[in-house]
């Protein structure tokens, strides 16, 4: 693969468009909101369908380039790859926390899994918390940077490696690689974890669930027209990268129809949790739960994880469960997570058990102690692991009626129960759970459990990565199914 040019400028970002204080009046920006939403309404986060290879039963075959459905639903075997590949990452962060954010958790697992099958995984990445180990097989070659993360600096590292022994493939982890170095690189291909038209989805959604007797905040106006131009933005600049990674359907559709990349650049590879970590475990759920307090008699018991911000809809299942539980005096929530409504969650009482946020190693008892998981996010962007892990766990979800979950993870009534964005919708769906009852939730979760380790490992995730990375180093392998499949 060679590299155009040799020189390296320090790039700037992508263009961010400042806005002055004499910001457009709300009025225009919430119709100029409206119009750029509803124009693209075959994307709006209710109404994405799924979609699969064949409603026929029929195997697919063809150009994996053109196809409009997720590779996940594809089978790929697990023998050793044709070719191994050499393949530079750039992360703008990479796990050496406790506690990783969804994209370091994401290439973590995917690079991890790539490397254990013989490629050669580079990773130019931000300072660490901590030191790189020395580099082993079956673990990316990590190259951090002394600082924070700057992708002249970066380049420069991989630009040197490249010279060392050229890579076959480069992997962007969203913009972490700005779109000036895109143009110079052929063989690239990016994943999108999220793009400013379903965040600009996200602020809207936000901004619904503010009282009628609240103000307006300033703060939205600016940030609903920095989002427009944030779409606008990534409309004229993702054209730049070769390859398009969308993690979920609708994300693919909208880069597709509304972001004008060609279709064959564009590919749906849903995110992959690592399954010897995710899996049933009663008894260790039921140790758990007995840890935690949780009453032998309880009818249900819910839980939620993450972030305990707004954003992932907290004022939500808040407010929906304080009512519930008027009504139902044995139903329990258990709280898995930090941030500012961890307090307010504690203050509804011994019917919430705030467990704070859990190490990586505690997750799968967490997930087991429960009967069913609540993902009450208001952020239609990207794909929450957290619904994969409980799902790999056996555990049903209840979640908004976002397209990209809608259409890529709770695919058929049978995996869980959907709810539109605000506190009564949760609720009623709340209200089906207690009534199905705990025996109807086990039928569901072992649904869950069957779909997601068809979809969702860490295995199938980079099978797919993998076949993608061959088929843009050498045409011969975008078809399927060859001799090997």
């Amino acid at each position: 693969m060679a590299v155009a040019g040799s020189t390296t400028p320090r790039p700037k970002k992508p263009v961010s468009m400042k806005l002055p204080s004499s910001t457009l009046p709300s009025i225009i920006l919430l119709f100029l909101g409206a119009v750029l939403l509803f124009s693209v309404s075959p994307h709006l986060p209710y109404l994405t369908p799924p979609s699969f290879p064949s409603s026929a039963g029929k195997p697919w075959s063809g150009d994996l380039r053109f196809a409009d459905f997720s590779w996940n639903s594809l089978r790929f075997p697990s023998n050793p790859p044709p070719t191994t590949l050499k393949v530079a990452v750039f992360s703008r962060k990479w796990p050496s926390s406790s506690s990783p954010g969804g994209m370091e958790r994401h290439a973590l697992t995917l690079h991890s899994a790539l490397s254990r099958r013989g490629h050669r995984v580079h990773v130019f990445t931000s300072a660490l918390d901590s030191p790189p180990s020395a580099s082993t097989a079956g673990f990316p070659s990590l190259h951090p940077l002394t600082g924070g993360w700057r992708c002249d600096e970066a380049f420069a590292l991989f630009e040197a490696e490249h010279a060392r022994a050229p890579f076959d493939i480069v992997h962007s982890e969203s913009v972490a690689l700005y779109h000036r170095f895109a143009l110079r690189v052929p063989n690239l291909a990016v994943s999108w974890h999220g793009i400013s038209l379903e965040a600009l989805y996200s602020g809207i959604f936000q901004d619904l669930i503010r009282r009628s007797d609240e103000p307006l905040s300033p703060s939205f106006n600016r940030s609903l027209a920095a989002a427009i131009y944030k779409v606008i933005d990534e409309i004229r600049f993702f054209g730049s990268y070769a390859h398009h990674v969308a993690i979920s359907d609708s994300a693919g559709e909208i880069l597709r129809d509304v972001y004008q990349i060609p279709s064959g650049r564009v590919h749906v590879i849903l995110n992959g949790v690592d399954e010897d970590d995710f899996r049933p475990d009663p008894e260790l759920g039921t140790a758990f739960r007995a840890q935690l307090g949780v009453p032998a008699d309880a009818d249900l018991v819910m839980g939620v994880a993450g972030r305990l911000v707004k954003d992932k809809g907290h004022p939500l299942l808040f407010e929906a469960f304080a009512e519930i539980t008027k009504r139902h005096p044995k139903l329990y929530l258990v709280v898995a997570g930090s941030g500012p409504w961890e307090q307010r969650y504690k203050e509804l009482g011994e019917k919430v058990i705030v467990a704070g946020s859990l190490p990586p190693e505690k997750l799968r008892a967490f997930y087991n102690s429960i009967d069913v998981f609540v993902n009450p996010t208001l952020r239609p962007q990207g794909l929450d692991l957290t619904m994969m892990e409980a799902m790999l766990c056996g555990t049903p979800v209840m979640a908004t009626r976002f397209s990209s979950i809608k259409g890529s993870v709770v695919v058929g009534e049978e995996l869980g129960l959907m709810f539109a964005p605000n506190a009564a919708a949760v609720q009623e769906a709340m209200e089906v759970a207690v009534r199905e009852g705990k025996v109807r939730m086990a039928e569901r979760g072992r649904a869950c459990r069957k779909h997601a380790a068809a979809m969702f490992t860490a295995r199938k995730m980079a099978m797919a990565y993998e076949r993608l990375f061959l088929c843009i180093k050498n045409e011969s392998f975008c078809r399927y199914p060859l001799e090997f499949d």
